[in-house]
């Protein structure tokens, strides 16, 4: 083998290797971390928010609308997504996506995200689905989800989302910048648009094959 050859592969041997699954109860010895990395997070970025305590995290994983990612090699833990549902099951939104510190800048949360949208389409095949973020990786991977983006004003129109979404961390972000001032960009899956209906008229076969399609593009997602 060359030199680079052999070069190449130390430096995948020292890459960090990690699973993203739906979490368990095995990912409760990870709430107050998570819970910690959450609140430092929300501090630095300047954002007021309720702290998301380890029993808020627990209860995540209790209801099945979390997911995790935890290093196969030495079960440390990597990083952490949830779903926040409001107006009976018909809106959701990502939140409390945090990584590791010492994890970041590897790509994990795309494959938080991704996984985040799988266990949203099966748990919640229905439901309209919101993004707010000014990460250009998320509105990359968002868009090829089938997410589109929305002007702010038509979000808060919404009567659903107005009077329901005030669990969603960004919610207040969102709504004190009603003419799209912020940073931020919106976005939004709406299963029942024509083009998303056609799509989903075989709606398991058609998530299978969205993302395996996009996973093919990421570090491997368990």
């Amino acid at each position: 083998m060359s030199f680079f050859t052999i070069y190449f592969i130390q430096i995948l041997k020292h890459l960090p290797q990690y699973i993203v699954k739906v979490a368990t109860t095995d990912g409760y010895q990870y709430a107050e971390i998570i819970s910690e990395e959450l609140a430092l997070s929300a501090a630095k970025r300047g954002v007021n928010i309720n702290k998301r305590t380890p029993q808020y995290v627990q209860n995540k994983i209790n209801n099945g609308q979390a997911v995790i990612a935890i290093n196969s090699l030495n079960n440390e833990w990597v990083g952490f997504c949830c779903i926040e549902v409001w107006a009976h099951e018909k809106y959701l939104a990502s939140s409390g996506l945090i990584i590791s510190p010492k994890y970041r800048g590897l790509g994990i949360s795309k494959t938080l995200k991704i996984k985040l949208f799988e266990l949203c389409q099966l748990k919640f095949p229905f439901a309209k689905l919101f993004s707010l973020t000014s990460n250009p990786a998320i509105i990359h991977i968002n868009h090829e989800l089938g997410y589109t983006i929305v002007p702010y004003s038509d979000v808060m129109r919404d009567p659903l989302f107005a009077n329901g979404g005030s669990s969603w961390v960004d919610y207040a972000d969102l709504m004190s910048h009603p003419t799209g001032a912020a940073k931020h960009v919106a976005m939004v899956y709406d299963p029942f648009t024509p083009i998303q209906r056609k799509a989903t008229s075989n709606i398991s076969q058609y998530f299978f094959n969205k993302i395996k399609s996009i996973k093919r593009k990421v570090v491997r997602v368990a």
